[in-house]
């Protein structure tokens, strides 16, 4: 490496220097994002002529390689690198290269990113990640079925505090899975992701079908069920992210419907199904709809956006030295402990108000059925009155109808049915706009890794033991 320059001030050159210096720096930064770096001879040439054409009454003009007037050797690049203080450019085969500062290229900013906004591509995303969430988020909004059918059949000798540890385990894998596949849906892309999810969870169904021990269930629902279902969600909601910008809130909203659908389809399937066919037929015809779901999530999700250079597969906690990310994470931690607890517990919490089977397992559906709404509307509005905005008035939502009405209710049908389209309306914009506002505190290419590391912090919110709550 080698000098090219002396210890002159920067101010003993006049304003053309400068502006052949912003030229030159342009000219070398370009090239370096192209991978091919443009030598100093041709840049020292450019310069020269167009210096000497714009100040022909320069009575000392500078050559190139020589000695100048006052017999100062002047090195290759003129007037410009003498612009260029105390840096070093490399030399191959005698010929010096254009001066770049180390730093330059890794601080420089990125250049603005695109977004189709739109075409058939862009909403065949938006179709294979609504398939996606239909089977994922369609069977954990189906979890208040299964603790209520379990408590009662196959685990009726285990105490409710056992049977809670299996949609606990469940939940906090599906959310907390995505410290590690955030960051490798970032580098590597959906498509094995995808797979790998679609195996675990068709495969866990069947397991669960199979069950009837505690420990059959963990295994089964709660690792395999958890582990596909971040599988899954997370290429899912971060795919959108490279398709949508300015309407990503509208586009992830009816994406995120899907779970609300599976939410209404697969209570009311499989509590008209357990007396006609049995437990063991019912998951089976539950794991086959899943198949047939994610075959069209593993054709249709894709990426767009190529990964960042320096975008590595190893989660990475200092993102939380980014203070507006930190605080909304612990915002969307307690948001998220308190959401689950009605959706947990709807069914239970009827049949033990003396509601009848029927009618208890229905309320999930009522409760889902508003939260179709609650997905895709607040994206639309979001995108027009604010991310965040519209998410504080979904959460206050939630708090009136919870201490306003679910705690004054207790078995009275017509309220419990209210409170489930209002607070399934509220909560549903949860899963919609999170992933729309944390993605306004990062860039698309980190998407995974931002919205992963969230939800692992989440996570911790769903590990409590649900089974330790009682009926209110």
């Amino acid at each position: 490496m080698t000098s090219l320059y002396n210890d002159e001030s920067i101010e003993s050159y006049d304003p053309v220097c400068i502006r052949h210096l912003d030229r030159s720096e342009a000219a070398v930064r370009h090239s370096a994002h192209t991978g091919k770096l443009m030598s100093n001879a041709r840049l020292g040439r450019e310069a020269h002529l167009e210096t000497s054409s714009s100040n022909q009454h320069d009575a000392n003009p500078v050559s190139f390689g020589v000695e100048s007037d006052a017999g100062q050797h002047i090195n290759p690049v003129g007037k410009i690198g003498a612009c260029y203080k105390g840096l070093e450019v490399p030399e191959q085969e005698g010929l010096p290269f254009a001066p770049t500062k180390p730093h330059d290229l890794a601080t420089e900013p990125q250049a603005e990113v695109s977004f189709p906004e739109g075409g058939f591509r862009a909403w065949l995303v938006v179709v294979g990640s609504f398939s996606g969430m239909l089977a994922s988020f369609g069977l954990m909004n189906t979890i208040g079925t299964f603790q209520a059918y379990l408590t009662t059949h196959q685990l009726a000798n285990q105490s409710p505090s056992a049977v809670g540890w299996i949609f606990s385990i469940y939940v906090f894998l599906a959310f907390g899975c995505g410290l590690q596949i955030g960051p490798i849906f970032d580098r590597k892309g959906s498509r094995w992701l995808v797979l790998a999810g679609t195996v675990c969870l068709v495969v866990g169904m069947i397991g669960v079908s199979q069950s009837s021990k505690l420990w059959h269930f963990i295994l089964t629902f709660s690792i395999l069920g958890g582990v596909g279902t971040s599988l899954i969600f997370t290429p899912a909601v971060g795919a959108i992210a490279h398709f949508f910008s300015r309407r990503r809130g509208a586009a992830t909203g009816l994406a995120a419907t899907g779970g609300s659908f599976g939410g209404i389809i697969f209570p009311l399937a499989l509590e008209a199904l357990f007396p006609k066919v049995g437990f063991a037929w019912s998951v089976r015809l539950l794991a086959l709809i899943f198949l047939i779901l994610l075959i069209i999530a593993n054709l249709f999700i894709r990426t767009r956006l190529p990964p960042k250079i320096e975008c590595n597969i190893w989660p990475d906690f200092r993102i939380f030295t980014n203070l507006p990310f930190a605080v909304t994470t612990a915002g969307v931690f307690f948001i998220e402990w308190g959401l689950f607890v009605p959706l947990s517990f709807i069914s239970s919490y009827a049949l033990a108000n003396g509601v009848n089977t029927t009618l208890s397992y229905q309320l999930l559906a009522v409760l889902n059925a508003g939260s179709v709404f609650g997905r895709a509307v607040p994206g639309f509005v979001a995108d027009r009155l604010g991310r965040f905005n519209t998410m504080i008035a979904a959460v206050t939502l939630c708090l009136v109808s919870t201490l306003g009405i679910w705690f004054n209710i207790g078995g009275n049908i017509a309220g419990l049915c209210v409170f489930g389209i209002l607070f399934g309306f509220a909560s549903g914009s949860n899963i919609s706009l999170t992933p729309v506002c944390m993605g306004q505190l990062c860039v698309p290419e980190e998407f995974g890794r931002y919205y992963g590391t969230m939800y692992t912090i989440v996570s911790i919110g769903h590990s409590y033991r649900r089974g330790d709550l009682k009926p209110l």
